[in-house]
């Protein structure tokens, strides 16, 4: 097991399911997070001391692109991975066109986002 890194990775989904699933894969990868339930409540709290950030797509009122936007507007930006269990009008290439450094559908592979955030260490 990897040592835990001193910074938390944010995950943002107003599935708390989701919310929960995801926290436990990371935390018996050694990652600490930090939950919430809403694109709103992740802008407004201090980013600074977070590894990356995990969005879902599809929430109200403020959705992933909007946090993929509003997070890659600021220097020293935050990596963003963006997951969503609904297929949209997008391909996955506009969002990492857009700056996302990954995509993934639910339910998400867990390995293959490990080794994905295992890269920003």
């Amino acid at each position: 097991m990897r040592s835990r890194n001193a910074k938390a990775i944010a995950v943002v989904d107003d599935d708390r399911r989701v919310l929960n699933s995801l926290a436990n894969l990371l935390a018996s990868c050694g990652y600490g997070t930090q939950l919430f339930i809403s694109g709103d409540l992740f802008l407004a709290a201090d980013r600074s001391d977070f590894l990356c950030v995990i969005t879902d797509l599809g929430m109200r009122p403020i959705d992933g692109l909007e946090v993929l936007r509003r997070v890659r507007s600021r220097p020293g930006a935050l990596p963003v991975i963006i997951i969503t269990g609904k297929p949209g009008d997008r391909p996955e290439s506009f969002y990492l066109d857009h700056g996302a450094v990954g995509f993934f559908r639910k339910p998400v592979d867990g390995d293959a986002l490990i080794a994905l955030i295992d890269q920003f260490q």
